[in-house]
C-alpha cells in the first residue's frame, strides 16, 4: 500500500529528516520519502500491520501533524492556496516587526553613532528607562513570532531539534538575560554602583534577539513566497479541467459537478468548451485541442470510436462520449501526480544534504554549549561567554543547506511540466547532465507549436 499525507508544522530539513525517521521506525514500513517543499510524506507500507492513523501518530510524537491526502478528491483539493494563507500570516508578523525593531535598534545603537536620543533614555539617570523601554518594544515582536518557541521546544523536548530550536534558544537566552540585565541595573543604580551599571548597560541583547526572529520571518516570507510560486504550475494545471459537466440523462441535459461524473455517464460537449473527463465518442464530431496534454499543436478531428481526454478543448463540432474514467484514473490526474512524484523523489545529492541537515541541529546546540564552558574556563565573565554561545546558535540555521537541491529540484520540474515537459524522477535530472545527445520520435517535437507554411 503506497499513500500520500499532508505535513504540518515542518519548517526546515531537520523537521523532515525527524518526519522520516518517526515513519521509518514502525514496523511494515517499507519506504519513505519526505518532500519539505510541498509539505508532504509518501509512505509504502503493508496496510495488513499497520494503519494510516499508525502513522498519523508516528508524526503527532515527531511534534508534527499528518493528514491523509483525499484522493477521491485530490485534483480540486489542490486548489486550496495555503501558500497564499502563510503568506498573509507573515506579512502580517513583519508588519508588526520590522517597524518595531527599526525602534529597538535605533535606541540601542544610536548612541554608537551619535544620534538623537530622548533625556529620559540617556545617560545614567534614564538607564533603566533606556533598558525597560526595549523590553517592552520586544514583547510585541516576541508575542506575533511566538510560533517558533513553541515549535522549538516542543521538538527540544522530543528529542528532534530543527532549525526552530537554535532560534528559539537563541532568542530566549538574549531576551532572559537582557530581563536579568534590568534588575542587576536597578539594583546597582540603588546601591551606586556605576560601574556595574555601565557594564549592564551596554549589554541588554534585546535588539538582538528580535533581530533575530525578524529576519529569520522575513527570510521565509521569501521562502514561502517562493514555493508558491513554483506551485504556480501545477495550478494550472489543475485548472485546465472544467468544474461542471453535461450530463445526459432520460434525453434531458443536466448541469453537474465534474466531481459527481461517473464511469459510465453519457455527456455532451459543445464548440469551445473544455472535456471534463476522459472518454470515447459515442455520437457527434468534433476538433479537439490537445496542446496543454500531448503537445499536438494542431487541433485534431475525433470521430465516433475516438477517446477524448480530460481538459482538452473542443475547437469545433459537437458530441456526446461515454465517461471511462474520473478522478484520479483520468490523464490529468496521472500527469500532475507524474509532476509530484517527481518532487517526492530525492535525487541521491539530495539525500546526502537531508543526512547532513538530520545531525546538524544536535552539533551546533552542542558547540554553544562548549563554546559557553570554553570562555568561562579561560576565565572570560558570564555575559561574553553567553553572547559567543548565542552567536553560534543564531548563524547556524540549516536551511540553505536543506531546501538548496529540493528548490533546484522543483522549480526545475515544475517549469518543464509548464512547458510541456515531464520528468519521471529528480533523478533523472542529475543525471541528464551527462547526456550529449538526444533522440526524438516525433516529428515537431522540437518546435514551438506554431506550424507555417514556408
Amino acid at each position: 500500500m503506497k499513500k500520500s499525507f499532508d505535513i504540518k508544522g515542518m519548517t526546515c530539513s531537520a523537521c523532515s529528516s525527524a518526519v522520516n525517521k518517526a515513519v521509518s521506525k514502525l514496523d511494515a514500513v517499507h519506504d519513505v520519502t519526505v518532500n519539505l517543499m510541498s509539505n508532504s510524506m509518501t509512505v509504502e507500507y503493508d496496510d495488513t500491520i499497520i494503519s494510516d492513523k499508525d502513522i498519523s501518530n508516528a508524526v503527532k510524537d515527531a511534534g508534527y501533524s499528518a493528514q491523509l491526502q483525499n484522493t477521491k478528491n485530490k485534483v480540486e483539493n489542490e486548489k486550496a492556496d495555503i501558500w497564499e494563507e502563510q503568506l498573509q500570516s507573515m506579512l502580517f508578523r513583519l508588519k508588526v516587526s520590522i517597524p518595531l525593531t527599526i525602534i529597538l535598534m535605533y535606541i540601542s545603537m544610536g548612541h554608537m553613532l551619535n544620534l538623537p536620543i530622548p533625556d529620559f533614555l540617556s545617560g545614567t539617570k534614564g538607564a533603566i528607562s533606556f533598558a525597560f523601554t526595549q523590553f517592552l518594544i520586544s514583547i510585541p515582536i516576541v508575542f506575533v513570532n511566538r510560533s517558533y518557541f513553541e515549535k522549538g521546544f516542543k521538538t527540544l523536548i522530543k528529542k528532534s531539534p530543527n532549525m526552530d530550536s537554535l532560534i528559539s534558544i537563541g532568542s530566549s537566552s538574549a531576551l532572559i538575560y537582557g530581563i536579568f540585565a534590568i534588575y542587576r541595573m536597578a539594583y546597582s543604580q540603588g546601591i551606586g554602583d556605576i560601574d556595574t551599571l555601565h557594564k549592564y548597560h551596554h549589554n541588554l541583547y534585546f535588539e538582538s534577539a528580535v533581530m533575530i526572529l525578524t529576519l529569520i520571518t522575513l527570510g521565509k516570507y521569501f521562502e514561502t513566497k517562493s514555493k508558491k510560486k513554483t506551485n504556480n504550475a501545477i495550478t494550472s494545471l489543475i485548472n485546465l479541467r472544467p468544474s461542471i459537466a453535461h450530463l445526459v440523462k432520460d434525453d434531458e441535459i443536466i448541469d453537474i459537478k465534474t466531481d459527481d461524473v461517473k464511469i459510465g455517464d453519457i455527456l455532451q460537449l459543445k464548440s469551445g468548451e473544455s472535456v471534463p473527463v476522459d472518454g470515447i465518442i459515442i455520437s457527434g464530431t468534433g476538433n479537439i485541442d490537445e496542446s496543454a496534454i500531448t503537445g499536438e499543436s494542431i487541433p485534431v478531428e475525433k470521430n465516433i470510436g475516438d477517446e477524448v481526454i480530460g481538459a482538452t478543448i473542443n475547437k469545433s463540432g459537437s458530441f456526446t462520449f461515454r465517461v471511462t474514467k474520473v478522478g484520479s484514473e483520468t490523464v490529468l490526474s496521472k500527469i500532475i501526480d507524474l509532476v509530484k512524484e517527481a518532487n517526492t523523489k530525492k535525487a541521491p545529492i539530495e539525500s546526502i544534504a537531508d543526512k547532513i541537515s538530520g545531525v546538524f541541529v544536535p552539533i551546533v546546540i552542542t558547540l554553544a554549549i562548549i563554546t559557553f564552558a570554553c570562555w568561562k574556563i579561560l576565565g572570560y565573565d558570564t555575559e561574553f561567554a553567553l553572547n559567543l554561545a548565542v552567536s553560534v546558535l543564531v548563524i547556524s540555521c540549516p536551511c540553505a543547506l536543506g531546501l538548496a537541491t529540493p528548490v533546484a529540484i522543483m522549480v526545475g520540474t515544475f517549469q518543464g511540466a509548464k512547458n510541456g515537459l515531464l520528468f519521471k524522477s529528480a533523478e533523472s535530472l542529475e543525471i541528464m547532465q551527462g547526456i550529449d545527445t538526444i533522440v526524438f520520435d516525433k516529428t515537431g517535437t522540437l518546435t514551438q507549436g506554431t506550424p507555417s507554411v514556408t
